[in-house]
């Protein structure tokens, strides 16, 4: 056990860079097999991993010289991960196959041998080369022990050393430790804030790769910007600009590290930089802003963080009750800002109750209707592949037939309907939203398709002709693409049409070419679409609001991932008093 604890104190690249870069592997196993008495860091010469690994780019020894041999600190700072709750997925290397086939089929089997042995126990202490040749050697795919072991490491959040001293029987045995490998430690070290080891990894990898790949610097970057060594992950940051866009995990970890130190110009800049990359923030970055600012008095700082906020209107963002609440003491520590947050329900009238604003309405005037309605015809109709799965013949006649019957109060998407309860016929569900749209005898026309007409398990032709007399049907080829068909109707009606549909319609948002055009759609959006019934849509916007001394914010009670039309009914009333 000697040789670990020696490990131990000496780290994990002390241990492998006893071997010259310059000697062939053969050389370099001999090596690791000899004693490992290294008496102090400065005298360890330089050693380069071989692997098989193509995720980066290795260096040619020739132009590699030497590596600096300064010591690294042992401090390991933990500032800001009780908010840091980023997933802790493991990257994985990748290798060369001489046919697809071969991969394909390595591949599954590596997949499902991970998944098999996802319960491994590691030991609890370090092992002797021996103990893991025996473990080893009993494992039913010895080619994939190491990469299941670390997995388990991860997953137990085992000791460092008892990593350390599989990687050095590793090294000892192949004269070799892979890329993927490698990286899976790393992902330890990142994991419990062991700095120093951080940083000796990093000195091996670009010694040996020009090039990391993205998952390899999303944990350096991690890893030492949750440290008082934060500022080398601006550097590794700039890097990392120079052959690719940084992913968000590199961006959010610089900015919560310049955050948590207090240096919020940075963090903007950071921000704004990885916005105008198309780089998507996610709440939990945005939110700690909030946090990082509290009780600062700064005008620009202010007007920074009034930007975010209407960064969620823009977007269509509700934040979760914790961030709410870094809104609103955010808020209420401006010195001298006499801000006052509460919490309500709007009434069904958009009446705040605390401060008795009236908010938006969801309707938009006569021309900003105008031009959205122009601008999703010609670009999200007629401009993109509407005519793909739609013949221009059938749009035709469909555009005569809603021409001869317009205006329409509700345009109902019938086979989005139709699955809205998994448990009854189709016919069904499609029928009970007919009933209920058609009580106040609004006038309904629903898109449905031919197969609907053909008398089956689950369209019962006498509940079809039932419908049929309470609305008028249109049956599109079963092929057809019916957005296209319910975006022009709705519009076609006029202002007060609402349509029913659970899709989110986010292509043809998407198609629009301007900010502004899109605010006006989802607005629009918001104010006709309906997903439930029969809740009706909202006659009030439930977006972020404001008219200088009020800000009115919606909120959900848990974080959603997935976009969701369920809008909220909780709301924040800041006023200013």
């Amino acid at each position: 056990m000697a040789l670990f604890s020696q490990t131990s104190q000496q780290g994990f690249q002390a241990l492998l860079w006893k071997c010259h870069m310059f000697w062939p592997v053969s050389r370099c196993r001999q090596l690791f097999a000899a004693s490992f008495s290294i008496p102090t860091r400065e005298k360890i010469n330089y050693f380069s991993f071989m692997t098989s690994s193509s995720t980066a780019l290795p260096v040619d020894p020739k132009e590699t010289d030497v590596l600096p041999t300064k010591k690294r600190s042992e401090i390991d700072c933990r500032e800001g991960k009780e908010w840091d709750e980023e997933s802790k997925e493991i990257p994985e290397g990748k290798f060369h196959f001489s046919s697809v086939g071969a991969a394909k089929k390595w591949s599954m089997n590596r997949i499902q041998s991970r998944h098999k042995f996802s319960n491994v126990q590691p030991p609890e202490k370090p092992l002797q080369a021996e103990e893991w040749s025996k473990l080893r050697e009993d494992f039913q795919f010895p080619e994939i022990f190491e990469e299941v072991m670390l997995n388990s490491m991860i997953k137990c959040n085992s000791p460092i050393d008892v990593a350390k001293s599989l990687l050095t029987h590793l090294a000892k045995r192949n004269g070799d430790v892979a890329y993927n490998v490698l990286v899976k430690y790393l992902t330890l070290c990142v994991q419990q804030g062991q700095v120093s080891e951080i940083r000796d990894v990093y000195d091996i990898m670009k010694v040996r790769f020009k090039i990391l790949e993205s998952g390899a610097y999303n944990l350096l970057i991690k890893g030492l910007s949750n440290s008082d060594q934060w500022r080398m992950a601006l550097t590794l940051l700039e890097e990392v600009k120079k052959i690719m866009i940084p992913s968000r995990t590199c961006y959010e970890s610089c900015i919560k590290a310049a955050s948590c130190h207090q240096e919020m110009k940075l963090a903007f800049e950071l921000y704004s930089e990885m916005l105008a990359k198309g780089v998507v923030p996610t709440l939990d970055v945005l939110q700690s802003f909030f946090y990082f600012s509290r009780g600062m008095k700064d005008a620009e700082l202010q007007k920074e963080l009034f930007g975010i906020l209407l960064y969620l209107r823009e977007n269509q963002i509700y934040p979760h009750k914790t961030f709410m609440r870094n809104i609103k003491l955010w808020f209420e520590s401006i010195p001298g800002g006499n801000w006052k947050g509460r919490l309500t329900k709007i009434k069904d009238s958009g009446q705040c109750p605390v401060c008795s604003h009236q908010l938006e309405e969801s309707n938009l005037t006569e021309e900003e209707y105008s031009n959205l309605s122009e601008r999703i015809i010609r670009d999200v109709i007629h401009g993109t592949d509407t005519f793909r799965k739609t013949s221009p013949k059938e749009f035709e006649a469909f555009q005569a037939f809603v021409e001869s019957r317009l205006p329409f109060d509700i345009v109902i998407d019938g086979l989005n309907v139709s699955h809205i309860k998994s448990k009854k016929m189709q016919c069904e569900n499609l029928f009970d939203a007919v009933n209920c749209l058609a009580k106040e005898n609004a006038r309904l026309l629903v898109l449905g398709r031919k197969h609907m007409l053909t008398n089956s398990s689950n369209w019962k032709r006498e509940i079809m002709k039932e419908m049929q007399n309470k609305a008028d049907f249109f049956f599109a080829e079963n092929i057809s693409e019916d957005d296209a068909f319910l975006l022009y109707a709705t519009l076609r009606s006029g202002k007060h049409c609402k349509f029913v549909t659970r899709d989110f319609l986010r292509d043809h948002k998407a198609c629009l070419s301007d900010s502004l055009t899109r605010h006006l759609f989802r607005k629009w959006q918001r104010g006709h679409q309906i997903v439930v019934f029969p809740s009706p849509a909202l006659r009030y916007d439930c977006v972020v609001q404001t008219t200088g001394d009020t800000w009115h914010i919606p909120y959900k009670d848990v974080f959603e991932e997935k976009f969701s039309f369920q809008v909220p009914k909780k709301w924040l009333c800041i006023q200013q008093k």
